[in-house]
């Protein structure tokens, strides 16, 4: 049964075609001084760049820049940004660009005012922002991560080898994002398909743990369904308008909260492939693509039911006459089965982790207990290997 919760998301969403005027609503609620961070310089080649700074220049904003943020922004960079926007003496932090640089906005907004070092009080003791803000606008180029309309913001150190993402209160999602399916058009197909899977990822991880009969579950079939079914057209025909503007609404909901509620969540699968990228700088959707098959085979006993109504009500696995077991495996079968044809990288060795690696990977995972099976260090180093 549904547990005691409370449901906030202030973030308001300008979608569709004309999104982008949005902002002209939005830009007379702030001051001056806008820090426009985005990253590296797509938004230039497409266009999106002129149309957002002359909006800007219309409203009567000084623009101040901080490019190249990189799609696994790093604590460095993090320091960066931090100075820029305190020489900026930014009113507003606009991202343009995917959730990479919607979570590195983000993660800037809560360090200009603190004065302890942003990495060691955010993504190593986890502790609560307590200082001053500045708000986060969004304008989405890519969809997956649904940093547009939650707190989440991820880092990585690579001095440290880790990639760790802090998930931050409702007083940090951004006040406003933009979403507009045709600035995605020009995405490369391989950053098209990362992100789906990160979508699907998203779900999953809050879709496999608690055993009660919760509304968030059918919603979350529902999702992957119409995921499932975009992402075949949009494989074949990336600028088919209905294809992706489900896929970026989905992936809006998949991560704004909402499907969370009354949940426990697992995020396993998000551990194993945010260390695999500490350590080989690998694109995210697809780390959780190349560790997700060994990591649900591993805790598909643990959760037999749920992962035999995942094979039913989501891939349309015939139970007449088949154990649990039997429908559960044939579920990840078709799973995996659709990640090839997608084109999903499907092993931690195309990424470029090698079996000399796994030990500092082991390190590098954090564990979890939401899920099925809280995993031991040697469960997590078998399941890699079996990514390999």
């Amino acid at each position: 049964m549904l547990g005691n919760f409370t449901y906030c998301n202030p973030t308001k969403l300008y979608f569709g075609k004309d999104a982008l005027d949005g902002l002209n609503q939005e830009l007379p609620k702030y001051g001056k001084n806008v820090l426009l961070v985005y990253g590296g310089g797509s938004i230039k080649k497409n266009g999106i760049y002129d149309k957002v700074v002359a909006i800007l220049k219309a409203n009567g904003k000084s623009v101040f820049e901080d490019a190249g943020v990189m799609p696994n922004p790093t604590a460095d960079k993090l320091n960066e940004g931090i100075a820029r926007a305190r020489a900026a003496k930014a009113d507003l932090i606009l991202a343009v660009g995917g959730g990479s640089v919607c979570d590195y906005a983000k993660a800037v907004s809560v360090s200009v005012n603190c004065n302890e070092d942003a990495w060691d009080k955010y993504f190593i003791r986890f502790e609560d922002v307590t200082c001053d803000i500045v708000p986060v606008g969004c304008v989405l180029t890519m969809v997956g991560t649904g940093s547009e309309m939650n707190g989440g913001s991820v880092i990585t150190n690579h001095a440290q080898k880790l990639k760790i993402g802090h998930v931050f209160g409702e007083k940090v999602f951004p006040k406003f994002s933009v979403l507009n399916p045709e600035f995605t058009y020009t995405l490369p197909k391989y950053q098209m398909i990362s992100g789906i899977y990160d979508i699907m990822s998203h779900i999953l991880e809050q879709y496999f743990s608690g055993t009660d009969d919760n509304t968030s579950d059918y919603i979350m079939e529902g999702l992957l369904r119409s995921l499932i079914h975009s992402a075949d057209i949009a494989v074949q025909n990336p600028t088919d308008y209905e294809a992706r503007s489900n896929i970026m609404w989905i992936a809006t909901w998949a991560l704004n909260t909402l499907v969370a509620k009354g949940k426990a969540t697992d995020w396993m699968v998000h551990m194993l492939g945010q260390a695999v990228a500490a350590h080989t700088d690998a694109t995210h959707g697809m780390t959780l693509a190349a560790v997700s098959m060994p990591y649900y085979r591993h805790i598909m006993p643990y959760g037999l039911k749920k992962f035999a109504r995942y094979a039913v009500n989501v891939w349309n696995v015939k139970s007449d006459g088949k154990s649990d077991e039997q429908v559960a495996s044939e579920g990840l079968s078709e799973m995996e089965k659709w990640m090839k044809k997608t084109g999903l990288v499907m092993n931690i060795t195309d990424l470029g982790a090698t079996e000399q690696m796994l030990d500092g990977i082991v390190e590098s995972t954090l564990i979890m207990d939401g899920g099925y099976k809280v995993l031991d260090k040697a469960e997590i180093k078998q399941i890699l290997k079996a990514s390999l």
